[in-house]
């Protein structure tokens, strides 16, 4: 069992520790402008990385309920590396939110890309599960692919 999940759980953590260094981003730039919670408007800087922190917070369920459907629908390993470059983005996004609102563009549209790509799988492997029987000709020609490259 735990190998048919592992990939799944190491991306999950690796995005709770990346959401707890956003946070921790937060209260530094707090303590720099000294603002103190619950404002959260104050130096431009502080607003910036309050509002990068604040915007990957509400998309991280949304990940992490495509991540899972994904993997255990799908394949854990393409959900799992998915996965991966979206925290890869969020944090590119991160950093370029920080500098300066426009440097959060192309880090967000990527990361937007990742979601639909991970909904997209999530739908297929969803579909594939209730509408495909396992020894259907249709199921065997979508996952001869797969297989072939040692994936499936």
């Amino acid at each position: 069992m735990r190998d048919q999940i592992d990939l799944l759980a190491t991306v999950t953590v690796l995005g709770v520790l990346e959401q707890a260094y956003f946070a921790m981003q937060v209260i530094y730039a707090r303590r720099k402008y000294k603002i103190s919670p619950p404002d959260t408007t104050g130096h431009p800087e502080f607003e910036r990385i309050f509002r990068a922190q604040a915007n990957c917070s509400e998309y991280f369920p949304i990940f992490t309920s495509l991540l899972w459907v994904a993997g255990i629908f799908f394949h854990q390993g393409v959900a799992a590396g998915c996965g991966l470059l979206y925290l890869y983005t969020r944090f590119k996004y991160f950093q370029g939110y920080a500098g300066a609102a426009q440097g959060r563009l192309g880090p967000l549209y990527a990361s937007a890309r990742l979601l639909w790509l991970l909904l997209g799988l999530a739908v297929v492997g969803l579909l594939a599960h209730f509408v495909l029987p396992r020894s259907s000709p249709w199921m065997a020609a979508l996952v001869w692919p797969l297989q072939q490259l040692g994936a499936w």
